[in-house]
């Protein structure tokens, strides 16, 4: 599959390639990234900065980027971090931590292999499991980089305990977006189920 849209009557003009398609649409997400966690740390810095724990997005993102896209979504793994720490102010160290601590969630990927993306975009509690993954695996890579920088186990533990908020928040954000028809789904085979719904109504006229 070549093209996806086109706007032209011939079907030539104002097509638009796989590559274009995804190039917008991982930047939207990146956009509704650094747009949704800026206000979300900056707000905790300025109102709640004695507050224990923490209010995350980027992995409630990851996960749809990476039903969506594949491995692409390390770079909004990547992304919510390093918008996490510019907009709490965090240290240079801390900045590294969250940037390359977040890449461990799309290690969730695995479970693609176990039952199929289809499997978990049809099956809530799949979904999920899904989800839950790519929050536990950002949180083990903070941790497991934390230590690696001198921290003791006691501070990388926290950061389970601080972002334990989020889990509420990403398995509610994938709970519905698994409802809404192309979104918490593989884009190539959306499109191509498209496609298909389009040349269907033609062959139907």
């Amino acid at each position: 599959m070549k093209w996806l849209l086109s706007s032209g009557g011939d079907g030539v003009r104002g097509q638009m390639t796989v590559g274009q398609y995804r190039a917008i649409d991982l930047s939207l997400f990146a956009l509704m990234l650094i747009v949704f966690e800026s206000m979300i740390a900056a707000a905790a810095t300025r109102w709640y900065p004695n507050e224990p724990y923490t209010v995350s997005l980027a992995a409630s993102i990851t996960a749809i980027v990476l039903m969506r896209w594949g491995l692409w979504a390390a770079l909004h793994a990547a992304l919510g971090g390093l918008v996490y720490c510019l907009a709490s102010r965090g240290s240079g160290q801390q900045l590294l931590v969250y940037c390359a601590g977040n890449l461990l969630g799309v290690g969730a990927i695995a479970w693609f292999r176990v039952f199929g993306r289809e499997g978990i975009r049809r099956d809530s509690f799949k979904a999920l499991v899904f989800a839950a993954t790519v929050l536990l695996f950002m949180q083990a890579g903070r941790g497991m980089g934390s230590m690696l920088l001198g921290a003791g186990p006691a501070a990388a533990f926290r950061f389970v305990t601080t972002d334990s908020v989020s889990y509420i928040i990403t398995l509610l954000i994938i709970w519905i977006v698994r409802r809404l028809d192309g979104v918490f789904e593989d884009q190539i085979q959306y499109l191509q189920r498209v496609n298909k719904e389009r040349e269907e109504e033609k062959g139907g006229v």
